[in-house]
């Protein structure tokens, strides 16, 4: 009897914390809308036929217009904005530099600081402290994590550390020759920085000395995942301790149980990210989870679309929800706007970015109507 009491008061509490959760929902898509999307592409003949950065400003009708063309980079393959959103950084795919840009706070305006060696190529990932003082990159050409220090201004400094990440590459032969890094993040208290190998087939923690600026290998400092998995992206529950890998060679997410204490990874389920009558070739790109924690979110290429998940919130294992096309080819990136109300797909092989309308109770996608041609898409930020 009162265990079926307790039951009772746990569903109801479920149900009043659920109902509160769409009220702050609504309000926070109300007021978090952002103003200005910055999209990155891919310019150099091998890789697109990308303009280099295109800023939209939302305006009054609520739709994106294009209000500026940065053309002064090669392949800003990934962006970030500062939590003060008064900077914006990049790297550039197949390069061995970072950069620096100031952001007009009245215009959205890009004008840029300087540049930055990250002593590797190819970068394909950032990351901010805590502090706002260092930037993290990850190398993925070369297999090195780096730190740059962030100057008042916002400009980069010169390089502080470079960690490289040992191993064993992967079975495949053409994509796991050696290291390679492709996400950096920080966990969710911001005192992790977790790194998928999708060279290596591990994903490997560090710990940041900020005021060093130096990368410090965990205890342990790794996790093994599935052979030939490519481990690509990952991302956190925001209240519970779990994190979500994606796999992009054998198109698989892995849920883990993650303890924010010491940084350590434990594997508890793997789900394929394509339905079961996919049987046409897919790698997997972008993961996200949703800000109530209750979905997860990853993009498909080659069947072109974004695998929805439930999270369970007991577990944290996963179920799939559906799959919704991106309505374009290969989507790299897709981006969650700051309310969470929106998802934009960029679709690379076919010159869109789509939304999509987040359903914050069965988190499923539907159109808005909204396709803005942007050529060859890989990266997108908010302001």
């Amino acid at each position: 009897m009162t265990i079926a009491r307790r039951d009772f008061l746990w569903t109801v509490a479920g149900v009043a914390a659920a109902a509160q959760f769409e009220k702050v929902s609504a309000q926070a898509a109300a007021q978090a809308a952002p103003s200005f999307m910055y999209v990155g592409s891919f310019t150099a003949a091998d890789r697109g036929h990308g303009d280099g950065i295109i800023v939209y400003q939302r305006n009054a009708s609520g739709r994106w217009a294009e209000i500026q063309r940065v053309k002064d980079l090669e392949n800003p393959s990934f962006l970030i904005i500062d939590a003060q959103q008064r900077h914006l950084y990049t790297v550039h795919s197949d390069g061995d530099q970072a950069s620096a840009y100031r952001i007009d706070p009245a215009t959205g305006h890009l004008t840029l600081i300087n540049h930055q060696p990250t002593g590797g190529k190819n970068g394909v990932h950032l990351a901010i402290d805590a502090t706002g003082k260092v930037l993290v990159v990850a190398n993925y050409a070369t297999g090195t994590l780096a730190a740059l220090p962030i100057n008042a201004d916002g400009s980069l400094a010169a390089l502080s550390d470079l960690a490289t990440l040992p191993g064993t590459p992967g079975p495949h032969r053409v994509e796991q020759p050696n290291s390679r890094p492709h996400h950096c993040p920080f966990d969710p208290s911001r005192t992790f920085i977790v790194v998928p190998d999708k060279g290596l087939d591990k994903v490997f923690v560090f710990r940041l000395d900020a005021a060093a600026g130096k990368l410090i290998p965990n205890d342990p400092p790794w996790v093994v995942a599935r052979a030939g998995a490519g481990p690509r992206h990952v991302d956190f529950h925001p209240s519970k301790p779990y994190a979500y890998v994606l796999n992009e060679l054998d198109s698989t997410m892995t849920t883990y149980q993650f303890d924010s204490s010491r940084g350590v990874l434990k594997p508890i389920q793997i789900v394929p990210t394509t339905p079961a009558s996919h049987t046409g070739a897919n790698t997997a790109a972008e993961i996200a989870v949703t800000r109530s924690g209750r979905f997860v979110y990853a993009s498909n290429r080659g069947h072109n679309s974004i695998v929805i998940f439930a999270i369970d919130a007991a577990t944290g294992t996963l179920t799939p929800v559906g799959w919704e096309s991106t309505q374009g080819m290969t989507p790299r990136y897709f981006g969650l706007d700051p309310a969470g109300a929106t998802l934009y797909a960029a679709n690379q092989a076919s010159d869109s970015v789509v939304a999509f309308r987040v359903n914050q109770q069965s988190g499923r996608l539907t159109p808005t109507g909204e396709i803005l041609p942007t050529r060859t898409p890989c990266t997108i930020a908010f302001r």
